[in-house]
């Protein structure tokens, strides 16, 4: 079963007591009840007991964003009964802040986030021991953008120009490399915080590019408004090639849950693998799950899903496989470019299941 809760969430142009006495009979009676400490390790993910009455193992999801064409694999995973064939129960919610997600993981209030890998190496130079458990989306979605009739070719070209981006540094930081590497002056840049307005920025002129849209989303907006672009890819300019979304536990939760967490991403591997398989009839499900306050359009979901799809293949590994080599080289430029706050042994930043 899944169940979806709303909280507030930002949107571009847009977190009973049982009884006392039930519980103690419950776990005097081991044999007979199958009652289970989930903060046993050794007992993590074991099953309490094989009667159908027993109850599913209730996880929570947030979200990095409104339901949109790449949470697919989770609704394709309830609907296909996955989850259900794990013994789980999975809640997804909303981030009122997209930069909660991780915060609310290392509390404990959520058991499970997708981030970014980049986040989750910041995160933990600030010492939020999150842990990545799985990569999702392998490559970066976030390109530099400018509008296709601007005269602007190459990245470098835009020194001396105006540039737009979201409020994080991060992006201030891939846009300086990306001009750099193709032998332009980052210096000479001037740029501007829009926020959430990337779309109307560029669409309207206010900027001559913008960093922090998503070629599954912003570009195909632009475009269809009559606005089309041009973009530019961050690993084509000096940025490594990143794990554009991530699945993220705490050190914490994958010491008192494990098991779960290996059966979660197991029937999410299984909704990928549906997705792929069956896009039109993932789109379906998707769609059903929409939000009022944030409406899908259905052409753009399935053009999102078509460049989705080969970006979270994984090859001859298992969907959501990481590499060794990839977090290492995502650590150096954040440590090159002074956005770790200390050192990360990379070694701790993630798990494979």
């Amino acid at each position: 079963m899944i169940t979806i809760r709303y909280a507030r969430y930002l949107h571009h142009a847009i977190s009973r007591p049982a009884m006392l006495l039930s519980a103690l009979l419950l776990c005097m009676l081991p044999v007979l009840a199958g009652c289970a400490n989930t903060n046993n390790p050794a007992a993590s993910g074991s099953p309490a007991g094989t009667g159908a009455e027993e109850a599913a193992h209730k996880l929570t999801i947030m979200l990095d964003w409104y339901p949109n064409a790449v949470h697919s694999f989770l609704y394709a995973a309830e609907a296909e009964g996955y989850f259900a064939e794990k013994g789980l129960e999975v809640e997804i919610q909303m981030p009122a802040d997209t930069n909660d997600a991780l915060k609310l993981v290392a509390a404990g209030k959520v058991d499970l986030a997708l981030s970014y890998q980049p986040q989750v190496l910041m995160a933990r130079g600030e010492q939020i021991p999150v842990k990545s458990i799985a990569a999702l989306v392998r490559h970066p979605l976030n390109h530099l953008m400018v509008a296709a009739d601007s005269g602007i070719t190459r990245p470098g070209e835009l020194s001396g120009k105006l540039a737009g981006y979201s409020s994080v540094p991060l992006y201030e930081a891939m846009l300086n490399t990306m001009v750099k590497s193709d032998g332009g002056d980052p210096s000479s840049l001037k740029l501007v915080d829009v926020g959430f307005e990337l779309i109307p920025a560029l669409s309207t002129g206010r900027v001559d590019g913008i960093m922090g849209g998503f070629i599954n989303h912003e570009q195909l907006i632009l475009e269809q408004q009559g606005h089309p672009v041009r973009s530019f890819n961050p690993v084509d300019y000096g940025v490594p090639d990143y794990y554009e979304l991530v699945l993220a536990a705490s050190e914490q939760g994958l010491q008192d849950s494990q098991g779960f967490y290996q059966k979660f991403v197991d029937a999410i591997r299984k909704g990928q693998q549906y997705v792929a398989g069956h896009p039109d009839e993932a789109l379906k499900l998707l769609l059903a799950h929409q939000e009022d306050t944030a409406p899908l359009d259905e052409v753009i979901e399935q053009r999102s899903l078509e460049i989705l799809l080969p970006l979270m293949d994984a090859g001859s590994q298992p969907f959501g496989y990481q590499d060794s080599a990839s977090w290492e080289q995502v650590n150096q430029w954040l440590m090159e470019n002074g956005l770790l706050a200390a050192d990360v042994d990379i070694k701790n930043a993630y798990i494979n299941f």
